[in-house]
C-alpha cells in the first residue's frame, strides 16, 4: 500500500438501537451510559472503535497488512517483541525488558503501521515491554449523543436451570432464578468523527484502509448481535471530502448541514427512526467539499 490519503475528511455518523443496551457503563452497573445532568444517552467513541475492528477481523482474518493490535485476550507485548524481531533488532529470546535504540523504537512503529489496521487508523501506546514507541491516528470519533433523552428500564429475567444439586433441593422444584438486564426503548444516537491527511501520512493510512473503514461503519451492526445490544443499525453516513490536505472549511460548520428533527410528535417519545427526519444543506455546503451519503 503506497498510496496515502491526502485530503482532510469529517463525518456524521448516525446509529440506533432498539430494546439494547449499545453501551453500558461498568461504573454503574452497567446501565446505558447517560448524561446525567440532561438524560441524553451517550456512546463512547471507544466502543464505535471496537466495533470497527471486529468488523475488520472478521472480513480480513488476520491477514496482513490488516491484523489487528487491540484484539481480544491479545498479549501486547508479544507484538511489540514481534515488531523488534521483524527488523533485525532482537532475536528470539531475548530480553523482554530492553527499550531498544531511539532508531530501533522508530523501525518497530513503522512495522506495527504497516501491518495492523487499527494501529495506522486509531493510533496506540506501544511503550511497555520492548518499547514500539507512540502513534497518534488519523481517524478519530466523538462521543456519540442520542437525539433525545433516554429513560433507561430495569427489565427482570428469569432462569429455569440451577447451577448445583443443593440449590434445586433447596428451591423445592421452583428454579426461578431471577435478574435483570437494562435496556432502551429506542435511541437515535449521533456521532462526529475526523479524518487528518498530514498524520495518516505518518501511519501510512492508505485510501484501501479508508474505503474498509466507511465498509465497516455501514456494515459493523450486522456482526455484532447480541441478547444484550438489542436491534441496532446503522442509519446514515454523511462524508465531508475537502480538496486539500488543510481543509477548506471549519469541520463544525459542515457539521452544522446535517440537521435532524423530529418528524411526528414531539411530546410523545421516539420509537423508532421513522419519527426522525434527516436534512442535508446541500446549498451550504462550501467551495473545495464534496458531500457524500455512504447510507
Amino acid at each position: 500500500m503506497t498510496d496515502i490519503v491526502n485530503n482532510r475528511y469529517e463525518f456524521v455518523y448516525l446509529f440506533d438501537v432498539e430494546n439494547g443496551n449499545p453501551n453500558g457503563d461498568p461504573d454503574a452497573g452497567n446501565m446505558p451510559r447517560l448524561d446525567p445532568e440532561t438524560s441524553f444517552g451517550l456512546v463512547t467513541d471507544v466502543c464505535l472503535k471496537r466495533k470497527v475492528r471486529n468488523y475488520v477481523e472478521i472480513v480480513k482474518n488476520g491477514e496482513s497488512p490488516f491484523e489487528i493490535y487491540i484484539r481480544e485476550k491479545a498479549i501486547l507485548n508479544q507484538t511489540h517483541e514481534r515488531a523488534h524481531q521483524a527488523i533485525g533488532a532482537a532475536g528470539p529470546g531475548a530480553d523482554k525488558k530492553r527499550k531498544g535504540s531511539s532508531d530501533e523504537v522508530d523501525k518497530a512503529r513503522e512495522w506495527v503501521c504497516r501491518n495492523f489496521f487499527d494501529v495506522r487508523t486509531f493510533g496506540a501506546v506501544m511503550s511497555t515491554g520492548v518499547n514500539c514507541g507512540q502513534v497518534r491516528g488519523p481517524v478519530q470519533f466523538n462521543f456519540a449523543r442520542s437525539l433525545d433523552p433516554i429513560v433507561p428500564l430495569e427489565v427482570s429475567i428469569t432462569r429455569m436451570a440451577v447451577t448445583t444439586e443443593k440449590e434445586a433441593e433447596s428451591q423445592q422444584g421452583d428454579n426461578r432464578t431471577m435478574g435483570r438486564k437494562h435496556i432502551v426503548p429506542y435511541a437515535l444516537y449521533r456521532s462526529e468523527g475526523y479524518i487528518s491527511a498530514h498524520l495518516a501520512a505518518k501511519t501510512g493510512f492508505s485510501p484501501q484502509d479508508l474505503d474498509l473503514l466507511w465498509e465497516a461503519l455501514v456494515n459493523m451492526f450486522d456482526h455484532d448481535h447480541s441478547a444484550a445490544r438489542g436491534k441496532m443499525n446503522a442509519r446514515k453516513l454523511i462524508v465531508f471530502k475537502h480538496d486539500s490536505m488543510l481543509g477548506n472549511a471549519p469541520a463544525h460548520k459542515l457539521f452544522d448541514l446535517v440537521q435532524v428533527g423530529r418528524s411526528t410528535d414531539d411530546s410523545r417519545p421516539p420509537r423508532a427512526f421513522s419519527d426522525y427526519q434527516v436534512i442535508i444543506d446541500q446549498t451550504g455546503v462550501p467551495a473545495g467539499v464534496t458531500l457524500e451519503e455512504k447510507i
